[in-house]
């Protein structure tokens, strides 16, 4: 989710520019300054995906030049291609401060890639505070917005506030209804809840957008052996272990397995490693 927020706060940056769907707009006016730097942060974006330390480079040079939060917003970028997390997440804070500086709408979009950034950290704290920032400023709305409260609701299950984390997950249900992880966080949500019923819906909602994700294999599994359905888990936990052998999902999966094969009457359905993913 990173790479179109970026996008989108460039062109949130000035009402000259429809907003984008998941690219930046072409402004309609001549070559100008924003055309010229809407190009520099796609040539910036284009090599942080292919080359993250010659990205870095051109982000400090464009920083001296003159850049500001666009610079920095692309050596975040730089940074989290590089699974630097920590330094990922702290170029979006710095570009979302100079963003507010700048009064640039597009300051709470650099909140947000902070706080996704600090949940692949394992740093919830420090991601709910971001988020915070990014939810609060008002400006979020659509897809951005959905993202923003599902990390949020992220954050708060890892700090063990489940009961505000489901506020936000709902939130998010309705703005990122297409992203399955929503759909996954709330099913383990809600097995977590003791509301079987709602698990079993919202499970199969992710199942249906990403039937191939081993965590998505992984829960439904877990919902299955909750409501004693053998068949149901065995299959589940089955897929999930083909498709990410060599993972922890796996490797949960291939434990969860051994439950049958051990003899020891219904399976559990709360082995280690087996809840929705803190980092996307």
């Amino acid at each position: 989710m990173i790479l179109p927020l970026l996008l989108l706060s460039l062109a949130q940056a000035s009402p000259a520019v429809a907003p984008p769907k998941s690219k930046v707009a072409t402004p309609r006016a001549a070559a100008g300054p924003l055309e010229i730097r809407t190009d520099r942060l796609q040539r910036c974006v284009a090599l942080a995906e292919s080359d993250p330390e010659a990205a870095r480079a051109e982000a400090g040079r464009w920083r001296i030049a003159g850049g500001r939060f666009l610079a920095r917003g692309c050596a975040g970028l730089a940074f989290a291609a590089e699974k630097s997390w920590p330094s990922a997440a702290g170029e979006f804070e710095d570009a979302a401060r100079e963003a507010q500086l700048a009064k640039d709408a597009g300051a709470a979009n650099y909140w947000a890639q902070a706080g996704n950034a600090w949940l692949a950290a394992a740093q919830p704290a420090k991601a709910r505070a971001a988020l915070d920032s990014a939810l609060t400023a008002g400006t979020l709305t659509g897809l951005p917005l959905g993202e923003a409260q599902l990390d949020h609701a992220r954050a708060l299950v890892a700090t063990g506030d489940l009961e505000s984390a489901r506020t936000d997950i709902d939130l998010a249900l309705t703005n990122a209804a297409d992203d399955p992880l929503a759909w996954l966080l709330s099913a383990t949500l809600a097995r977590r809840e003791g509301n079987p019923v709602r698990a079993k819906k919202d499970i199969g909602e992710a199942l249906k957008r990403a039937a191939d994700d081993a965590s998505v294999q992984l829960e439904a599994g877990n919902i299955a052996a909750l409501a004693g359905d053998e068949a149901g888990a065995r299959e589940a936990w089955g897929q999930a272990a083909r498709l990410a052998p060599d993972t922890p999902v796996g490797r949960s999966a291939v434990t969860a397995l051994r439950q049958f094969d051990a003899g020891s009457g219904a399976p559990r359905a709360d082995a280690p490693g087996t809840s929705a993913p803190i980092g996307r």
